[in-house]
């Protein structure tokens, strides 16, 4: 029987543990951990790091936002992805080829990402790229709902052969508020109608694919005052209409426009109420021992599920499989044009 994890996802600080990272770790509220740049500068330390995490809590999930494009956290050592809305290009000029290509992207990021020692990578984006938000960008497939819902529903799939589970963020969709959520309160005054027509279609055509969902730091006022990942309206949107069944992780707590809920654990604890399975804290100690703290004995039964099953593959053993060389060759190409 698979063993519930704690639902707080934090970070470390380098590429090696610090003791007092062992001893938060092996905490049961800490169900999973994040790396970042600042972890990965290569995949060697990368499995070496999570080595150290594993030996600590064998059961914990590892976690990265290697998407491609600006958000890759791990360069070296893996193939190098262009941005998706490259691949959203190549859907106008020629949409079955697009199609195959979105299917080995996901396929491949899928394999290299468990090589490396990782149970899952936040991605995809479904959010649309309508040229004003600056969170989002060439981070979208495209503009076009539909679009967006094909190449990431292919992207999936590829996730899916390589055994990795699909992570679709942010929703109900981040790419029509102007603000970076990051940075600044992030607000959406789009009516429910026009965002069913536009930014929920990925979600809607998607849910019963995904293995996860994480939502936006994003008010969308017409629906409820409360950004996304703590609106109970919103999450329940996702569940009874749209028929979500997996995991809901938080964005960033830390991120500017989550301040509003207060402190971090009473950012926390809205995440939780509004029915997010993962609380992910990153980039402030303090804040995560706080929440870490603030939640004994709870657990988040929705996530264990999401932990890499199979056997992993070598990083060298990838360069054998003809399919890995083949969508290598073409991604570094097209991430070579950009």
């Amino acid at each position: 029987m698979t063993q519930p994890l704690g639902p707080v996802m934090l970070d470390v600080e380098g590429t090696r543990l610090r003791e007092e990272e062992r001893r938060l770790l092996s905490r049961p509220e800490v169900g999973g951990v994040i790396l970042f740049a600042r972890n990965t500068p290569d995949a060697g330390t990368t499995q070496a790091l999570i080595g150290e995490i594993r030996a600590c809590r064998p059961d914990i999930l590892v976690a990265v936002d290697q998407e491609g494009g600006r958000v890759q956290r791990l360069k070296q050592g893996v193939t190098r992805l262009p941005p998706m809305a490259t691949l959203g290009r190549q859907f106008a000029e020629a949409p079955e080829a697009a199609l195959a290509l979105a299917l080995d992207t996901g396929w491949l990021l899928g394999m290299e990402m468990a090589a490396c020692g990782f149970d899952l990578t936040f991605a995809p984006v479904l959010d649309l790229d309508d040229d004003q938000s600056p969170a989002i960008g060439s981070r979208s497939f495209s503009p076009d709902p539909e679009v967006v819902a094909a190449l990431a529903g292919a992207f999936i799939d590829g996730l899916h052969d390589a055994g990795m589970v699909a992570i679709g963020k942010h929703f109900p969709g981040h790419g029509g508020a102007r603000q970076d959520s990051h940075h600044a309160v992030a607000r959406d005054s789009r009516s429910l109608e026009a965002l069913r027509a536009h930014d929920l279609v990925p979600f809607a055509r998607l849910a019963g694919k995904l293995d996860a969902v994480m939502p936006a730091h994003v008010i969308f006022p017409a629906f409820d005052e409360r950004p996304a990942g703590f609106s109970p309206s919103w999450l329940g949107l996702l569940r009874e209409e749209l028929g979500f069944k997996g995991a809901i992780f938080s964005d960033d707590l830390t991120m500017a426009a989550a301040h509003a809920a207060g402190t971090p654990a009473a950012r926390a604890e809205a995440a939780w109420a509004a029915g997010c399975d993962m609380a992910v804290i990153c980039n402030d100690p303090a804040a995560a021992r706080e929440v870490v703290d603030a939640c004994s004995g709870r657990q988040a039964p929705r996530i264990a599920k999401l932990r890499y099953a199979r056997a992993r593959p070598s990083l060298e053993s990838l360069a054998v499989i003809s399919r890995w060389r083949r969508t290598h060759a073409r991604l570094e190409a097209l991430n070579e044009a950009e």
